[in-house]
């Protein structure tokens, strides 16, 4: 049973910033965000215990551990093949734990999972491409400092608020973000599967495709059973929220089926001793003995990763706590950075991955914590007698058990799984499920990005199916090509970048996704085309609360401006009327011509009304003029007797 959690009171929270207080605003004030995140989130500490005991929380913690841990498995053996053996599964299990732990005893915000991602990978051996270049031995050391410094670059940005930038993501950013990790996902699961052709192993390259294919598909289908009528609610939940381990156990033990089946040879997962680095050397290297140009070397590659980190951590915190989810506690950005910045610290000085927030991974957990309850909606239909009300299935989120304990137990279930027994068990496990895994993640996360499945399926969908009610209907077709060609454009460059040596700057292209969208983007689509296509990807007080509160969009802001300067243009046009593409400057141009010829002809037809009244006006006149001067004359031959009279006064 949850406790009952009182309500946060966002109005009158003190931590607030103007749209006009930039960067040195925020940093003449050094940890104000952090200590209003503290302040903020510190009276519910012990209600995030107490509502872990409930078996929602049990169910999602089996759910997330298996979720985190098979891709941090599949990761550290992508890590493995490319660093030459250098990071393997230990420092995977000790990475994750260490996060884990922490964030769950220490963090604001507990349902961020914390781990090692596939960007991570990306980063760590595209460093090892470029030392090797020099000197391999280098490399070890040289990973210590890269982590050294992005911690104190991480501890800068939370001390000075810099966090609050975040509360500009919008769904542009955010969507692009997804679809750039779900197909880095997917061109991994692949790099997975061709080295197990390697060596001539033909049968072990097709047997392990077919296994990792089949099992992303027993996963796929068994987690979507819940948004079904199938069975009973209690068994669409069981299957859905035990998808991932049911599916490993399955499809683990069919490898190890006896008969010809064992001629395929699968490859296994490597193991090490329980509780040692992979490679023989201590946890903790003698880094202090790495030259000082290369300690400085590290210092830009440091900032690198906390740009990466900047991005991934916090907007992983967004999805977790998205505007689909009931939450009532409040979060905690800027403590929780300045967090991330001691395990990068730690994870730095014992020579693990860093880990970061999990972008596909965070709103599973959120997820797999919210109650639901399925009814049926009656829909009355005229055009059936037969069949005069049809029944739909319709899934509600209720509430979310917001706590601490399932986070911290999947840390305490991190180290379990460096003992030794248990690490023979996951030798058993074969290379393709962890191509499976790299598979399901991403698929899960491209089939499910709303780039795909709202706007292209809407473009492509036949006109006379869409609903009359979508919203897209109301924006021109080629507006909704192009705002898709700026994201798609976005999603292709980073893409394109990680598959090279520069792959270690993609951070930045990642980064300048936020001021195309605030500072380009509104003076390309009008600030209706954009309500409907873009919004904050997290609009709930209780989250924005940590943020200084909901920013004015710059669509807003440009409006605004407009209606201030008295300008002729119709404010819900937004910047675009005159600014827009072409097509919004062609049809305001339309609308001054129609206008001036309507006043051109307003102003003949007065003018060809009125000329009758003109001409008497002028008989008028000239009769007046005419009695003016004979009144004058008699005047003049009176003036001799009177000097004045009442009536010469009276005119």
């Amino acid at each position: 049973m949850l406790t009952k959690v009182p309500t946060l009171d966002t109005k009158s929270d003190p931590y607030k910033w103007r749209d006009d207080q930039g960067f040195w605003a925020r940093a003449a004030r050094p940890g104000r965000g952090m200590w209003y995140d503290v302040k903020r989130r510190l009276p519910y500490y012990w209600s995030d215990i107490v509502d872990g005991w409930a078996y929602r929380v049990f169910a999602g913690t089996i759910r997330i551990f298996f979720v985190n841990l098979l891709p941090a498995l599949a990761f550290q053996l992508d890590m493995y093949h490319n660093t030459d053996g250098f990071f393997g599964i230990n420092e995977a299990l000790l990475s994750s734990a260490l996060a884990a732990i922490v964030f769950s005893t220490l963090s604001a915000q507990p349902l961020t999972v914390v781990g090692i991602t596939g960007l991570i990978s990306l980063f760590n051996y595209t460093i090892y491409d470029i030392i090797i270049l020099h000197d391999v031995t280098l490399y070890p050391r040289f990973m210590v400092w890269v982590g050294i410094w992005a911690a104190v670059w991480h501890w800068a940005v939370a001390l000075t608020n810099l966090c609050d930038y975040m509360r500009t993501i919008t769904d542009f950013s955010s969507q692009t973000f997804g679809l750039y990790v779900g197909t880095i996902y997917v061109i991994k699961g692949c790099e997975e599967l061709a080295i197990n052709f390697e060596d001539g192993q033909i049968s072990n390259g097709f047997a392990s495709a077919m296994v990792a294919i089949l099992y992303f598909l027993t996963v796929f289908f068994l987690d979507r059973i819940g948004q079904t009528a199938f069975a009973t609610s209690p068994v669409r939940k069981f299957l859905s929220e035990y998808a991932y381990p049911l599916a490993t156990i399955w499809w683990t033990g069919f490898t190890h089926i006896p008969g010809n089946l064992a001629y395929a040879n699968f490859t296994r997962l490597p193991v090490t001793r329980a509780f040692y680095p992979t490679v023989d050397r201590s946890w903790v290297v003698p880094f202090w003995t790495l030259p000082v140009k290369w300690i400085f070397v590290a210092l830009p590659i440091g900032g690198l990763m906390m740009l990466l980190f900047y991005y991934d951590h916090n907007v992983s915190s967004l999805t977790a706590q998205a505007r689909n989810f009931p939450l009532k506690k409040p979060a905690g950005f800027h403590w929780d950075f300045f967090l991330l910045g001691w395990t990068c610290f730690i994870a730095g000085i014992l020579n693990i991955p860093l880990p970061n927030g999990l972008v596909p991974q965070a709103p599973v957990h959120t997820d797999a914590l919210t109650y639901y309850k399925d009814e049926p909606e009656h829909v009355s239909t005229k055009d059936y007698e037969a069949e005069p009300v049809m029944v739909r299935h319709n899934t509600t989120a209720i509430r979310v058990a917001e706590q601490r304990v399932s986070h911290f137990v999947m840390g305490l279930l991190f180290v379990g799984m460096m003992t030794g027994p248990l690490l023979t068990v996951l030798h058993t496990m074969p290379r393709a499920i962890l191509s499976g895994v790299f598979f399901t993640v991403g698929l899960g996360g491209i089939l499910s990005n709303p780039i795909l499945v709202h706007k292209l399926k809407f473009l492509f969908t036949q006109r006379n199916f869409i609903p009359p009610h979508e919203p897209l209907l109301k924006v021109k077709r080629s507006q909704i090509w192009h705002y898709l060609g700026w994201q798609l454009l976005g999603w292709a460059t980073t893409v394109a970048i990680s598959q090279t040596i520069a792959a270690i700057g993609f951070p930045v292209l990642i980064m300048a996704l936020i001021p195309l969208r605030w500072k380009f983007l509104p003076r390309l689509f009008t600030r209706e085309e954009l309500d409907i296509m873009d919004d904050l990807t997290a609009d709930r007080e209780v989250v924005l609360v940590s943020l200084g509160g909901k920013p004015e969009l710059p669509e807003d802001r440009l409006m605004r401006g407009k209606e201030s300067r008295g300008d002729r243009l119709d404010p819900e046009r937004g910047a675009a009327g005159l600014e827009g593409g072409r097509g919004g400057i062609k049809e305001r141009q339309a609308e001054l011509n129609q206008e001036e010829d309507a006043d051109f002809q307003e102003k003949n037809r007065q003018m060809h009304a009125g000329s009758e009244g003109h001409a008497l006006k002028r008989k008028r006149q000239a009769m007046r003029d005419d009695e003016y001067a004979d009144d004058s004359e008699g005047t003049r031959v009176n003036s001799g007797s009177n000097t004045s009279s009442p009536r010469d006064d009276t005119r």
